[in-house]
C-alpha cells in the first residue's frame, strides 16, 4: 500500500456542463417520447369515440328507416280496395282471399315475416306469414289504439327474437274499419350496419332463460343472453365469449372495451335496442372492430421518436464538447491570474494575459479585457488616494462653514425651532425660543417639551396631518398640533407646531424637530368670526339662525317650554322721525336690557328688524305670562330723547308653549307670531297667550277666514302686482324691477303681504300663490318686451321643495312667450342654507331654462359665505339690516365690504337693499356694489304708473308659443 497522499481529482467545468446537459437532454427526450405517445393514443381514442358516436347514429338511422319502410308497406296493404270491401262485409274468408294473391310477392320483395288484419272490434280477421304475431294482449292494444287515434304506430319488440312491428288503420270512406299489423326481423338492419361500419355485428337478447332452440355456443352466460344473429360467426364468436369474461354488459354500453385476443387487438361496443319489460327482454347490438393495425402504428411511431431523440442527444453533446474545449482552457488561465490582483501584481497580470485581438469578441474576451482594465484602474486608484484624502479635508471645512450658516439662520428666524430626543427632552433651541421663554439654551436643554407648551386638545388639528413614504431611507413622519404657551405677566399665546420625526439618525436614536408659529392673532380673528356667525352685529344678541337651532334642540328633548315673540310698537316712526341711527340706539338699549334681565333664564335673540325672541325651557304658561309682564316692565323703563323727541320702547308679546302649539321651529314661531299680532290688536295688555280657549277659537276663525280669502283671490285673480326699481348705481338707471304682491279685499282695498303670507305658508297655498305671481309676471314680461328690463320674483322655501317647479316654469315660459333671460327668481339665504342640496338643484334647474337667480337677505346670520361659491346664483342681495346702519356701524361696513369682495370673486353681482338716503350711494360704489334698492331710489308702485299697463290688461293677455333659446 503506497504511503503517498491521493491526488485531488478535479471535475472541470467542461465535463460538468456535459454531464448536466446530458441529463437534461435525456430527460427531454424521454419526456418528448412519452408526450408523443400519449398524443397518438389520445388522437386514436378521440377518433374511436367519434367513430362510435357515428356508428350509433347510423344504427338509429337504420332502425328509423326500417320502421318507416315497414309502416309504409303496411299503409299500402291497408289502402287495398279489396281488403276494405272485405272488411265492410265482415267475413274473415273474404278478408283472407282479398290479399292472398299478393302476399307471396310482398313477402319476397320486402322481407315481411307476417301480416295480420284486425277488425274494428279487435277480432283477428286474417293472417299471412309465420304466425309471429300471436293473440297476445299487446297486438289487440295496438289495434285498439290505431282504431281510436286513426294514427299508425311502430314498435320494436324482443322476446325470443327481435322483430319490428307496424300497425296502420284501414280507412274506408273516412271511417276506421280495422287495422293492418306487419312485422319483419332486423336482418336487413344488421346487414346495413355491417356495410356502413365495416365492423362485425351481433344481435344479442339478454334473458334469464335461454330457449332450447338456441345452440349452446350462442349462449353467453356471463351476460345472461344468447346471440340471435352474428356476422363472421367463426372469427367473432370466440372474441365475444372472451370479452364476456373480461367486462360486464353494462360496461360495454357506457364505453367501448379494448382487449387483446390471440395475436390481435379488438374493440367491442354494445348498443341497447330495447329495455326489459314483462313481455320483452333487453336486446343489444354488438359491434366488434379490429384495431390491431392502428395500435401497431402507434407503437412504431413511439419507437422512432425515441431513436431520433437519443441520436440528437449524442450529436448535441459532441458538438457542445467541441465548442467548450478551448474557451474553458482560457477560463482556467484567468482563474490562475486573478488572485495576483489582490497582491498588487499588476505587471504579472498584463504579462500572462495577452490583449484580445478577435474581430468578434465573446464573453471571455470581454472578461480578459475587463481584467486588464481592472488592473490599470486599481493601479491608478492607488495613485489618486492621496489627492482624494486632501479633497475630503477641504470638504469638511466647507461643511463647518455651512453649519455655522444654518446656526445663524436658526437664531434669526422669528419662529420656534426645537430639537428633541426620543423621550421628548429638548436638545436644541433657537434664539427666538430662548427670547420668548426668557431662558438661555443651558436652562432649556434636558427639559421636557410639555413643561413649557401645554397641548390644546380642543384645538388640535390632528394627530397625524401628513405621513410621507416610510420606505424611503430619508422618510419623515410629520405631526401638526396646537399648544398654549403661558408666560408670566403676559397673555397666553397659541402656537401651531409641525413636528418632524427623523428616522435616519446615524446613531439609530430617534430624533425630532419641532417648528412653531405664533397664531394668537389668527385665533382671535377666528373667534370673532365664530361670534359673528351666532350673533347679531348690531345688538350682540343671538341671531335668528342660532335661535332656530336652539329652538330645534329644545323641541327634540320632548320637554315643555315657552316661546315669547316680541315686536316693538311704532318702531317705524322712530326711524322715519329721528333716523335709523336713533332706531339702532333704541334697539341696542332694548337688547342690553333683555340680555341683562333674562339671559340667565333662557336664550335671548334678535330675529331681525325690531323683532326679538326669548326661549325659556321647563316652565309652564303661568310662568311665561309672568316673564312677559316683567319684560313689559323692563321696557317701560327704557326711553331715548333725540333732538327734543322722546321715544319709548314698548312691545307687543306673543306667548306660545310647546309642544302644545308646535312641534317644529317653523310652526312654533308662526304661532308665536300670530299671538304677537293678537297682542298688538289688544292694545292695553300688550301680551297675548295663545292657549286660552277664546284665543284658540279666534285664531282658528282667523286662519279659516284668511285661508278662504286666499283661495277666493287665487281663483278670481284677486291680487295686485306692484314693482320696485332696482337701480344700477353707476348711472342711476333702473335695469330691473322686483315684483311685489298685494291682495284686494272685497271693497277693493290693498292688503299687505304680512297679513296673508304666513297663512299661505301654514295652509299650503304658498306654492299656488308663487305660481300665480310667476304666471302673471311672465305675461307682464311678454307685454313689456320692448322695454329691455328684467323682473325679479321671490320664491318661498316651500316652492323650493316642489318637484314640478322646473316643468311648470318651462311650460309657462313656452305659453307666455317671455324671454327667460329677463326673469330673475329670488330665494332667501335662510331657505337656501336650510336645505342646501335641494336649493342648489332647483337653482341649477332654473338656470338651465335660461332664467337668472338671486340670493335674497344675504348676510343674515353670517352663514352664507360657506355656500356662496357652490350656489348657482347670479345676484347677491345684501340684507337691509347691514345697509341702513352702514354709515354708523364699523362692523356693518366690514361685513358689507367682505360680502361685496367675495361676491365679486365668485363673479356674482351684488344688490344693496334698504337704500333710504343719498349718503349711502358713494359708500356702496366704493365697495364695488352694482345695484341698489330702497325708498330713496324708488318706492313700490302699481304697474300702470311704471309700465302704463294694468292688471286687467295682464289678465287679458293671450298665451303665445314664442320661445327663447
Amino acid at each position: 500500500m503506497s504511503s503517498r497522499s491521493p491526488n485531488i481529482w478535479r471535475f472541470s467545468l467542461t465535463w460538468r456542463v456535459i454531464a448536466l446537459t446530458s441529463l437534461l437532454l435525456l430527460g427531454l427526450a424521454t419526456l418528448f417520447t412519452f408526450v408523443s405517445r400519449n398524443n397518438l393514443i389520445q388522437l386514436f381514442e378521440d377518433s374511436r369515440t367519434a367513430y362510435h358516436e357515428r356508428q350509433i347514429g347510423e344504427i338509429q338511422l337504420a332502425l328509423s328507416r326500417s320502421a318507416d319502410a315497414l309502416r309504409q308497406l303496411a299503409a299500402l296493404v291497408a289502402a287495398s280496395a279489396p281488403l276494405g270491401s272485405a272488411l265492410v262485409e265482415g267475413d274473415p274468408e273474404l278478408v283472407a282471399d282479398a290479399f292472398s294473391a299478393e302476399w307471396p310477392a310482398l313477402q319476397l320483395e320486402t322481407g315481411i315475416d307476417e301480416l295480420r288484419v284486425f277488425a274494428a272490434d279487435g277480432r283477428n280477421m286474417a293472417t299471412w306469414g309465420e304466425g309471429l304475431i300471436d293473440d297476445t294482449p299487446f297486438a289487440e292494444e295496438w289495434a285498439k289504439q290505431v282504431i281510436d287515434t286513426e294514427q299508425p304506430l311502430t314498435e320494436l319488440r324482443c322476446a325470443l327474437t327481435c322483430q319490428q312491428y307496424a300497425a296502420v288503420p284501414i280507412l274506408v270512406n273516412g271511417k276506421s274499419l280495422g287495422t293492418v299489423v306487419a312485422s319483419r326481423s332486423l336482418i336487413d338492419v344488421i346487414r346495413q350496419t355491417k356495410q356502413v361500419s365495416g365492423s362485425d355485428v351481433a344481435l344479442m337478447i339478454a334473458d334469464t332463460l335461454t330457449p332450447l332452440s338456441v345452440a349452446p355456443e350462442r349462449n353467453i352466460e356471463p351476460w345472461s343472453g344468447h346471440l340471435v344473429a352474428l356476422t363472421q360467426y367463426r372469427n367473432t364468436l370466440p372474441i365475444i365469449q372472451y370479452a364476456a369474461k373480461q367486462a360486464s354488459l353494462k360496461r360495454l354500453t357506457s364505453a367501448p372495451l379494448q382487449l387483446a385476443y390471440q395475436q390481435g387487438s379488438y374493440e367491442i361496443m354494445a348498443y341497447r335496442l330495447t329495455e326489459a319489460t314483462q313481455l320483452d327482454n333487453q336486446s343489444y347490438l354488438l359491434l366488434i372492430s379490429d384495431v390491431s393495425a392502428q395500435l401497431a402504428v402507434i407503437n412504431r411511431n413511439t419507437r422512432n421518436f425515441l431513436l431520433i431523440a437519443v441520436a440528437g442527444w449524442l450529436a448535441a453533446e459532441l458538438l457542445l464538447l467541441f465548442i467548450l474545449w478551448k474557451p474553458t482552457a482560457r477560463l482556467r488561465r484567468l482563474s490562475r491570474v486573478l488572485p495576483a490582483l489582490a497582491e498588487r501584481g499588476f505587471d504579472t497580470v498584463r504579462a500572462k494575459i495577452p490583449r484580445p485581438r478577435h474581430r468578434f469578441a465573446d464573453e471571455i474576451d470581454v472578461m480578459e479585457t475587463t481584467t486588464l482594465d481592472l488592473s490599470d484602474q486599481l493601479e491608478s486608484l492607488e495613485q489618486t488616494v492621496y489627492s482624494r484624502s486632501k479633497e475630503l479635508a477641504e470638504r469638511i471645512q466647507e461643511l463647518a462653514r455651512e453649519r455655522d450658516f444654518i446656526g445663524s439662520l436658526l437664531d434669526t428666524a422669528e419662529v420656534f425651532i426645537l430639537a428633541k430626543d426620543g423621550e421628548g427632552r429638548i436638545t436644541l433651541a433657537n434664539e427666538h425660543a430662548q427670547t420668548v421663554l426668557g431662558l438661555d439654551q443651558n436652562a432649556l436643554l434636558g427639559k421636557c417639551f410639555d413643561e413649557f407648551f401645554k397641548s390644546n386638545t380642543a384645538m388640535s388639528i390632528g394627530d397625524s396631518a401628513l405621513l410621507l413614504d416610510a420606505a424611503s431611507p430619508n422618510s419623515v413622519y410629520r405631526q401638526i398640533e396646537e399648544t398654549t404657551l403661558f408666560i408670566q405677566n403676559k397673555q397666553p399665546c397659541t402656537i401651531a407646531w409641525s413636528h418632524a420625526i427623523l428616522n435616519n439618525a446615524p446613531d439609530g436614536i430617534s430624533t425630532s424637530i419641532s417648528v412653531g408659529l405664533d397664531i394668537t392673532a389668527r385665533k382671535l380673528a377666528e373667534s370673532r368670526l365664530t361670534w359673528l356667525v351666532q350673533r347679531d352685529p348690531l345688538t350682540e344678541l343671538y341671531n335668528r339662525r342660532y335661535f332656530q337651532e336652539a329652538l330645534g334642540k329644545a323641541l327634540s328633548v320632548q320637554q315643555s317650554g315657552i316661546l315669547l315673540f316680541l315686536d316693538l310698537d311704532q318702531f317705524r316712526d322712530v326711524n322715519e322721525l329721528s333716523g335709523h341711527n336713533t332706531g339702532d340706539k333704541l334697539l341696542k338699549l332694548v337688547a342690553k336690557a333683555l340680555q341683562r334681565e333674562f339671559s340667565y333664564e333662557g336664550v335671548v335673540a334678535r330675529l331681525g328688524g325690531d323683532e326679538f325672541a326669548l326661549l325659556v325651557e321647563g316652565i309652564d304658561t303661568e310662568q311665561g305670562i309672568a316673564i312677559a309682564k316683567r319684560i313689559n316692565q323692563v321696557l317701560e323703563g327704557i326711553s331715548l330723547t333725540i333732538s327734543g323727541r322722546h321715544h319709548r320702547a314698548l312691545a307687543s308679546i306673543g306667548i306660545a308653549s310647546y309642544p302644545e302649539h308646535g312641534t317644529t321651529p317653523a310652526e312654533l314661531m308662526a304661532n308665536a307670531d300670530m299671538a304677537m299680532y293678537q297682542a298688538k290688536s289688544n292694545g292695553l295688555q300688550r301680551w297675548h297667550l295663545l292657549t286660552t280657549p277664546e284665543d284658540a277659537r279666534e285664531q282658528l276663525q282667523n286662519r279659516v277666514y284668511w285661508t278662504e280669502c286666499l283661495r277666493h283671490a287665487l281663483v278670481n285673480d284677486g291680487f295686485e302686482l306692484f314693482v320696485q326699481p332696482i337701480v344700477q348705481l353707476k348711472d342711476g338707471e333702473a335695469r330691473h324691477y322686483e315684483v311685489l304682491l298685494r291682495m284686494l279685499d272685497k271693497h277693493g282695498n290693498l292688503i299687505s303681504p304680512q297679513h296673508f303670507i304666513p297663512i299661505a305658508e301654514q295652509s299650503g297655498q304658498i306654492i299656488a300663490l308663487d305660481r300665480w305671481v310667476l304666471r302673471k309676471s311672465l305675461k307682464l314680461l311678454h307685454a313689456i318686451a320692448d322695454r329691455n328690463v328684467s323682473l325679479a320674483v321671490n320664491l318661498s322655501g316651500q316652492t323650493l321643495h316642489d318637484d314640478s317647479l322646473k316643468q311648470y316654469l318651462a311650460d309657462e315660459l313656452a305659453a307666455s312667450g317671455a324671454n327667460p333671460h329677463r326673469l330673475i327668481l329670488e330665494v332667501t339665504e335662510t331657505a337656501a342654507v336650510t336645505d342646501f342640496s335641494i336649493a342648489r338643484g332647483v337653482l341649477q334647474g332654473i338656470r338651465e331654462l335660461g332664467c337668472r337667480t338671486a340670493l335674497d337677505d344675504f348676510g343674515v346670520g353670517f352663514s352664507g359665505f360657506n355656500y356662496l361659491g357652490q350656489l348657482p346664483v347670479d345676484y347677491i342681495k345684501i340684507d337691509g339690516s347691514f345697509i341702513h346702519t352702514l354709515r354708523t356701524s364699523s362692523e356693518s361696513q366690514v361685513i358689507v365690504k367682505a360680502i361685496a369682495d367675495i361676491a365679486n370673486g365668485f363673479n356674482k353681482l351684488t344688490i344693496a337693499e334698504f337704500v333710504d338716503n343719498e349718503a349711502l350711494i358713494p359708500m356702496l360704489k366704493e365697495y364695488g356694489i352694482t345695484y341698489g334698492q330702497g325708498f330713496y331710489l324708488g318706492r313700490p308702485q302699481p304697474l300702470n304708473k311704471v309700465f302704463d299697463i294694468s292688471m286687467k290688461d295682464i289678465h287679458r293677455i293671450s298665451s303665445s308659443k314664442k320661445n327663447y333659446s
